[in-house]
């Protein structure tokens, strides 16, 4: 085989990491995506109650699907496919092994805390920063292991606690080996995507078509477009700097970000301003490959098509008029292409069943503690959120420690994020992604103990968090080459244990901003956001205009 083919092959696979146009290329039916983790194996499915148990359950350390003498198989796959993400709260020495195409001994054997800093020996523990990063506490390795016929992945012995990962398998796809990945060929293109990675976000510096408008009470009309084309940059200039924090977290509440398809009159965008680039509430700065914000400006780089025009408004309902600069990039397409690609989709909501029967997910009912973030029909692509959290308890007595104390001997259990992500594609009755942790799911780990930091990179960030945990946090999980793929049917659960109001006084909100793709043929069915909805949890600390 020559080096050029193998080469090729390689740039295809990582295309699907950083390129945003495959999102709207429809999923084959055999197209399947999912996770591995230590989920507490506690939480079951009953087929002939049609029932679930202990699905609350939350020892989600170590759980594994068998033991091998003296390892344990934490994922099995038939290929051909991939494993995009690997994480872990606390790996340890104990090894990490992969075996390909049925090999009898592993031909790729790490400590498993080495994997995360070093791939192989012949790498330097700084060669991937951007592919591999430690999210304040949280390891994370998105260095693709391609696999053409099966691959299973054992632990040994002391190898640590928590992992996820997550994967896709194709029908016919060809991928390269994981050994061309560690060749010369392989190495290089992986460090041309780690530049990447590095360089993620806005892209203003491009000669991109410009609208300017005054946002005044009302409806504005910032772009409306007839014919088929694809949106492959939207950003937004607000001119952040001439207005007060305040200020800043009303305007970018009050007004909704409106975008229409193809001539419909429901809008397949409708989320506050800021939620939409991925941070909430107020102006802060974080970067990712897909959405961020910017000293310039709140830029978006999700790939979106038409094929018979396009409307994008803003619905300013708060008491500001403000100026508004609006830059985009249009693509070219023919109607014939534009036809068969997937529509892009986001809603803001604070936790929409749609007709989902709520009882079950009442703190008695046998799917509680599911939280729904998104629910659709039809084919598409799940490709992540943005979360806020507002999370305010009154402050306890004094502990011995600079914090509320530790592990289980805190003076107040404050923490909002133990719950599990669990992703239900096309009717399946046990989900096929089920995690350990809302932080988990994000990229970081032991976010209920200090220090509580914040960070970005390409597909995660947190820009907001009190320095204590006492208030706003605002995170982000951009699902990319791991999007999941659907093709009648996509549910979304996050687990969510404390109730919106706790103990006296507390509060405990989530407000989810799901993206996602979905084939032209079917329309959400979630409404837009009214202001009442999307300002409650502007605190007093926030105050009125």
């Amino acid at each position: 085989m020559t080096s050029r083919k193998k080469q090729l092959r390689i740039q295809k696979l990582l295309k699907r990491m950083s390129d945003m146009s495959t999102l709207a290329i429809p999923p084959k039916s055999a197209e399947k995506s999912g996770t591995f983790s230590s989920y507490d194996r506690a939480s079951a499915y009953n087929a002939d109650t049609d029932t679930y148990s202990n699905w609350g359950a939350n020892e989600d350390a170590d759980g594994f699907i068998r033991k091998e003498g003296e390892e344990v198989v934490v994922v099995e796959l038939d290929g051909p496919g991939v494993i995009w993400r690997i994480w872990s709260a606390k790996p340890e020495m104990g090894a990490i092994n992969f075996y390909f195409d049925g090999e009898e001994q592993p031909s790729y054997t790490r400590p498993f805390k080495k994997f995360f800093e070093q791939i192989t020996d012949e790498v330097s523990p700084a060669g991937f920063p951007n592919l591999m990063p430690k999210l304040s506490g949280g390891y994370n390795s998105f260095f693709p292991i391609p696999f053409k016929k099966n691959v299973k992945i054992t632990f040994s012995k002391n190898w640590g606690e928590y992992y996820h990962f997550t994967y896709t398998t194709f029908d016919d796809e060809e991928v390269p080996s994981f050994e061309e990945l560690l060749s010369k060929e392989g190495m290089t293109e992986l460090a041309k995507l780690d530049r990447d990675f590095f360089a993620r976000g806005d892209r203003f510096e491009k000669d991109y078509a410009c609208v300017e408008n005054v946002i005044k009470s009302g409806r504005t009309t910032l772009l409306e477009e007839t014919g088929a084309g694809a949106i492959s940059y939207l950003g937004i200039d607000i001119h952040h700097e001439r207005y007060t924090e305040k200020e800043l977290i009303h305007l970018l509440r009050s007004s909704l970000i409106n975008i229409y398809w193809d001539q419909q009159e429901i809008p397949s965008v409708s989320v506050p301003l800021g939620d939409f680039f991925g941070s909430a509430p107020g102006y802060n700065l974080m970067k990712t490959i897909g959405v961020g914000i910017t000293e310039k400006r709140l830029y978006a780089n999700w790939y979106m098509p038409f094929s018979s025009g396009v409307r994008i408004e803003i619905v300013n309902e708060g008491v500001l008029d403000y100026p508004l600069v609006m830059h985009y990039n249009m693509e070219p397409l023919t109607v014939d292409v534009a036809s068969e690609l997937l529509r892009f989709h986001a809603k803001w909501h604070t936790g929409d069943f749609q007709s989902i029967n709520q009882d079950r997910f009442m703190p008695n009912g046998d799917r509680w503690p599911d939280w729904p973030v998104l629910t659709v029909e039809g084919k598409g692509r799940f490709c992540g959120m943005h979360l806020h959290v507002l999370d305010k308890w009154i402050e306890p007595g004094e502990s011995s420690t600079w914090w509320y104390g530790h592990w289980d001997e805190k003076t107040i259990d404050w923490w909002w994020g133990e719950g599990d992500e669990k992703f239900f594609v096309d009717g399946e009755k046990f989900p096929s992604s089920f995690g350990t942790g809302s932080e988990d799911y994000f990229g970081y780990a032991w976010a209920a103990e200090p220090p509580f930091a914040l960070f970005d990179s390409a597909y995660a960030a947190q820009s907001l968090m009190p320095v204590d945990g006492n208030g706003h946090t605002s995170i982000l999980r951009l699902q990319v080459c791991d999007n999941v793929p659907f093709n009648t049917k996509f549910e979304a659960f996050m687990e969510k244990y404390k109730e919106e109001h706790w103990g006296d006084t507390n509060v405990n909100i989530h407000e989810v901003t799901p993206y996602w793709y979905q084939d032209i043929s079917h329309m959400d069915t979630y409404d837009s956001p009214n202001l009442n909805q999307r300002m409650r949890t502007i605190t007093d600390e926030e105050g009125e205009l």
